[in-house]
């Protein structure tokens, strides 16, 4: 009889217009349904009844167009418990425990919404979302600022985030194509003939920089020379950067900043497949990129997975018409997996697994092997990398323990070579009798076939981290966070241009510490690290203090300072080779080289304000940095144990260096109709002294090379219907300065002359040239090794993308667009085999046309 009352006071509770028909509370003002039980009634139950589980049904829709939203998580705060809505938007929660429970969706690009609903047994209680569109959210969770998830709004230091949103919208395929559209980043091509590029962050180079993969540091100096190009952004979920010293949280080399790539995790069931075909300077080169993603998860999440692939062809571009490509020839694929395993309710494991192979060539004469090039950079790329990650946190989440390993190992092989005969032309001459075959012949011929090289490289990163939230620590409530982390990197390199093979060794034993005193409106962060590298004698301390204030729930003022340092190790750039005249340009430490030191100051200002239907967001920040025993490169001709003249670039200390600037980004949109993001960097990197970047360069400078001190760029995004988008899109580059090798003859006064094309290999600028004592810049009387000053170049982009359904539930999108609309590019390129390829400078690529599509299952 009770049981039968019970049931009565339920149904008439759960009809539509009763008092208690209302959520018990919610982050919006939407009605939901859900429904509140009373406290007489929770009195009822019994012990029998707590064994009876209760069910949630609901849907999620956009509040603004009342399109249910499918392949959505929805979840239960505080447990594993999970649902994700089908391709009608509605979702189910079953078996749930009995009492208060709160249920939270959270999708990038809507406000988050929480409903608490007390469940009673063997009941079944509507709540249904309708999500607020928020295109600028402060509310998104990253990973960056503290090593632990939190809001941005609420991170100590300001990070940026790059998703799946902006990758579309500018067609970026590859992680190189997507980080130019961030300030204070930017992206540049530093070999004509392989297309090594690199990543600056605030002006500086990009051995300053940690690339993270899941927030661990196993991106290599060998996988750095190439890999910017090797990561696909159809693995990646999204990237978080944190501009200014992040060593003190993430170890060497973080001096400029973070750049943290976060794979894809499995959330719903769902597939993908693409595929983009891009004319390169018009419609006689052309790039092909295939993309395939698939998710799987039970319904219970306990279990998924996401797989990933793409294959990637280009061909060589020549944009001068010399036969000389200024683009390589790439052909590659990517294969990935991630996984999740709930192992208990508050336990969960993670691994994921990708392969990158990639086929790499520039140069000339693409059809014979390298050596029978006038010019040849080749690179076979075979890239493996892994991790597992498992986290344990007790029922209340205040505590929390992370214990991970990651590895990634590369393989390469290499050939670097030039000159002006081929191996066949010598081998012809060595079997012809009436022509002799010289000494210097022979020395050519011994450098052309040595030219081969084999590199291995392995980095593991071992590591566990505790964090504790404290309730009350002196003042405020805190998170206490404590790490300890081993990196250890193996390097292994033999090529027979080098007079030494390559066999370094180190690992670097870490501790880190910090704590953080939170509210709502007030953190305050101090921590350190110490680092103990195998290639420095003494311990390293990092220290990092941070302070935000949020006047207001849409105002976040930040100050920071930390400490970073980088190992005198071998870095990217000395695991690539520049070509200038048929030499070979190499890298090596001095022998005396001791570790750099920074100091990082940054103040930063991020408002929020909503404008009736517009979205404003704007972010201002001032950085300071100052280097110590700054790194510097210094380039001289020296002549190797077998007699072979090589240009080697020295590496050693310098007095030291400033970097001092501002940035501003602002981003602001009205939903489902308008969105525009745009950013700028001012800058000035100095050394404390000039300095020359070429011994037989006479002009001396204190400004560092190929750092502008103006970059900027912009994104945005008109919805003309429902269905069409079209995005226009940005880059600048300020003028900057650049060494120029120019090809001499033997006398250093004449030009050179390529033989086979007949013409000068330089191609002078001579109202850029920057002279110093003694130079000139008379037409004619410009010879060696010269500095330039570059012009300044603005990329357009324009990209129109039609939507429509497929069956109702699935989707295709086709999409066409221009890159580089007015064609800013480098306009004098070297020719022939003589050209200095390390002078490349401004954007990765000329006009370009692209068009593909997308289905999505």
């Amino acid at each position: 009889m009770d049981k039968l009352l019970k049931l009565l006071l339920l149904s008439t509770l759960a009809l539509p217009g009763s008092a208690t028909g209302k959520p018990a509370s919610s982050t919006s003002t939407v009605n939901k349904r859900p429904v509140q039980i009373l406290a007489a009634t929770k009195n009822m139950i019994t012990d029998d009844d707590k064994d009876k589980p209760a069910h949630i049904v609901g849907h999620v829709r956009d509040a603004s167009t009342m399109k249910f939203l499918p392949h959505i998580l929805v979840k239960v705060k505080g447990t594993h418990i999970t649902a994700m809505t089908d391709v009608t938007g509605h979702y189910m929660l079953k078996n749930l425990p009995v009492g208060d429970l709160e249920i939270e969706v959270s999708i990038m690009g809507y406000e988050t919404q929480v409903h608490k609903i007390t469940t009673t047994p063997d009941g079944t209680f509507p709540s249904d979302f309708e999500m607020e569109p928020a295109v600028i959210n402060l509310n998104d969770v990253v990973v960056s600022a503290t090593r632990n998830v939190t809001k941005r709004r609420l991170a100590p230091t300001l990070v940026n985030v790059l998703d799946e949103k902006i990758f579309n919208r500018t067609q970026s395929s590859f992680l190189s194509q997507a980080l130019k559209f961030q300030p204070g980043l930017r992206v540049e091509d530093n070999c004509q003939n392989c297309g090594f590029s690199q990543v600056r962050i605030n002006g500086l180079d990009g051995p300053y920089s940690q690339i993270l993969v899941d927030s661990r540091p196993v991106f290599s100096a060998l996988a750095g020379v190439y890999g910017l190009e090797q990561i696909p952004t159809n693995m990646i979920e999204r990237i978080e950067i944190m501009r200014g010293g992040g060593s003190a949280l993430f170890g060497s080399s973080a001096i400029a900043g973070v750049i943290n790539i976060i794979t894809k995790e499995p959330a719903s069931p769902s597939a993908s497949l693409s595929h983009e075909i891009r004319g390169i300077g018009g419609l006689s080169t052309f790039e092909n990129t295939s993309n395939i993603n698939a998710t799987y998860v039970t319904d219970n999440n306990r279990m998924g997975f996401s797989i990933f692939g793409q294959i990637h062809h280009r061909s060589p571009y020549d944009y001068d018409k010399d036969g000389y490509s200024e683009m390589p020839k790439l052909h590659g694929n990517n294969v990935g997996l991630r996984t999740f395993f709930h192992l208990s309710d508050c336990s969960k494991l993670t691994a994921e697994l990708h392969n990158t192979r990639e086929f790499r060539r520039g140069g000339d004469r693409f059809d014979y092997e390298p050596h029978d090039a006038h010019v040849a950079e080749q690179l076979r790329h075979n890239n493996l990398t892994g991790s597992i990650n498992y986290t344990f946190f007790s029922k209340d989440e205040h505590h929390r323990l992370n214990a991970f390993a990651s590895f990634m190992k590369v393989k390469r092989e290499s050939y670097y070579g030039g000159g002006a005969k081929t191996v066949e032309q010598l081998l012809e001459k060595a079997g012809d009798a009436t022509t002799p075959f010289t000494p210097d012949d022979a020395l050519e011929l011994k450098k052309r076939m040595a030219s081969y090289g084999r590199t291995n490289g392995s980095t593991n990163v071992f590591g566990l981290q505790y964090s504790c939230n404290i309730d009350k620590l002196l003042f405020m409530p805190s998170e206490l966070t404590l790490g300890l982390e081993y990196n250890g990197d193996r390097l292994k390199d033999k090529s027979g241009f080098r007079s030494e093979a390559i066999d370094q060794n180190a690992h670097t034993t870490s501790g880190y510490i910090q704590n953080e005193w939170k509210t709502e409106r007030w953190s305050f962060l101090v921590g350190g690290r110490l680092d103990k590298h195998s290639l420095v004698r003494h311990v390293i301390v990092s220290p990092r203090a941070n302070v935000r204030f949020n006047p207001t729930k849409d105002i976040v003022l930040r100050a920071n300072y930390s400490s970073g340092f980088r190992a005198p190790q071998i870095f990217d750039e000395d695991l690539h080779v520049d070509n200038a005249g048929g030499d070979l340009i190499i890298i090596q430490n001095a022998s005396n080289l001791h570790e750099e030191r920074s100091n990082s100051f940054s103040l930063s200002a991020d408002w929020y304000k909503q404008l009736g239907q517009w979205q404003l967001n704007l972010t201002g920040e001032t950085f300071y940095t100052q280097l110590r025993d700054a790194f510097t490169l210094t380039q001289s001709r020296i002549t190797d144990k077998s007699g072979k003249e090589q240009i080697l670039k020295t590496r050693s200390n310098s007095d030291g260096a400033k970097v001092i600037g501002a940035s501003i980004e602002g981003r602001l949109a009205y939903p489902q109709l308008l969105s525009i993001q745009l950013g700028l960097t001012c800058h000035q990197s100095r050394w404390d002294k000039a300095q020359q970047w070429n011994e037989n360069d006479a002009y001396t400078t204190r400004r560092m090379y190929r750092s502008p001190d103006v970059y900027g760029y912009f994104v945005s995004t008109w919805n003309v219907t429902k269905n069409l988008d079209l995005t226009l899109t940005g880059n600048f580059t300020g003028s900057m300065l650049a060494g120029h090798e120019i090809p001499t003859e033997e006398d250093g006064k004449t030009l050179a002359m390529d033989e086979y094309l007949g013409v000068i290999s330089a191609n002078i600028a001579y109202d850029r040239v920057m002279s110093g004592e003694g130079q000139t810049d008379k037409v004619g009387e410009v010879y060696g090794p010269r500095t330039f000053k570059t012009p300044t170049f603005m990329e357009l982009g324009l990209k129109a993308e039609y939507s429509f359904p497929i069956y109702t539930y699935y989707q295709a999108k086709v999409f066409a667009g221009i890159q580089n609309i007015f064609n800013a590019y480098q306009k004098d390129f070297d020719k022939g085999y003589n050209r200095d390829s390390a002078y490349i400078y401004g954007p990765m690529s000329p006009r370009s046309f692209y068009a593909g599509f997308r289905l999505t299952f």
